[in-house]
């Protein structure tokens, strides 16, 4: 109890967030003191000599050093980080309702996309936001889906948007768009001579597919478990990282590749692959919005409305 009652004492100072704070959470997330310094942009002496400020004044260890450079965060530092992402929060809420009276919209806005949102859904929409909002500060990070939702609990980002049909009891998804994953050869592909395949025939082709964790190989293994086809049951040649990547692979191989129509829309034009049509298979997935339950950041909520509003068409 006398070492929460010593911390709030500290965070409740009548002052602007302290830089030492905005360290210790920099350490703190990365366990790191190289990467927080080159996080923030400060030498590592700095963030040295940082931490054992706050120390000092909260009279306790924050981090445990080991023998071999590791550090962990004691009781007290889990304390400390706890209290620090509520009142980064609520120091962004702050922001962005004092702008409200002028007007204004400032902050900064972390955004986690998986990989073809971010290549291929996203850019268009970041770059008219940023022309009517200037003063928001958008950092985007990109993964697999998986990797989109571990950065969303982890508080590294403040929402993010992704494929696939996840569903984690920490996150409150909120459709976004569709999207369609087509099954795709090379356009100089002359062995593959039909326009449509049957289900089962997947078998007598080599795929390339997306790596574990991804959000468009789990809609794909959900769609075949319809056709009582498993993803072990099909001849996969590679899996690939990033759906650029497969496009790149593709275009040199006779293999076929499940890829979002949003993500081959230039290849098709110039005849750089063709679709295959798969009887009474169509495979459709939504896009979602995903944020933690009981998270409402003011900014988050300003682009998801204007994404949403978004003419695509254009």
């Amino acid at each position: 109890m006398k070492q929460i009652v010593c911390i709030l004492g500290y965070l409740l100072k009548p002052c602007m967030i302290d830089f030492r704070l905005q360290v210790f959470y920099a350490v703190a997330k990365r366990l790191n003191f190289t990467k927080a310094s080159a996080e923030l942009f400060i030498s590592q002496p700095a963030v040295t000599k940082h931490i054992k400020e706050l120390e000092q004044e909260f009279k306790m260890s924050l981090f445990e050093r080991s023998g071999n450079k590791k550090i962990s965060l004691t009781p007290a530092g889990e304390l400390l980080l706890h209290y620090a992402e509520q009142i980064f929060g609520t120091y962004r809420e702050l922001e962005y309702d004092m702008n409200l009276l002028t007007k204004q919209h400032k902050g900064i806005l972390r955004i986690g996309a998986s990989s073809t949102v971010a290549q291929y859904i996203i850019p268009p929409v970041l770059a008219q936001f940023h022309n009517k909002f200037k003063d928001i500060q958008i950092q985007l990070v990109t993964g697999n889906t998986e990797d989109v939702e571990q950065r969303l609990i982890a508080k590294e980002i403040d929402f993010g948007i992704i494929e696939g049909i996840s569903r984690n009891p920490q996150i409150k998804y909120e459709q976004y768009l569709k999207d369609e994953l087509v099954l795709v050869c090379s356009g100089h592909n002359y062995a593959m001579k039909k326009e449509m395949i049957k289900p089962n025939e997947l078998k007598d082709y080599d795929l390339l597919l997306r790596e574990p964790g991804s959000g468009t190989l789990d809609v794909i293994a959900y769609a075949l478990k319809a056709h009582q086809i498993k993803v072990g049951d099909l001849n996969i040649e590679m899996q690939l990282g990033s759906t650029e990547s497969i496009k790149s692979y593709l275009i040199h191989s006779k293999c076929l590749a499940f890829l979002s129509i949003h993500s081959i829309l230039k290849e098709l034009k110039n005849n750089e692959c063709r679709i295959i049509d798969i009887k009474d298979m169509v495979i459709e997935r939504p896009f979602h919005f995903i944020q933690l339950h009981g998270q409402q950041d003011a900014l988050a909520e300003l682009f998801m409305r204007f994404a949403k509003s978004y003419n695509y068409n254009v």
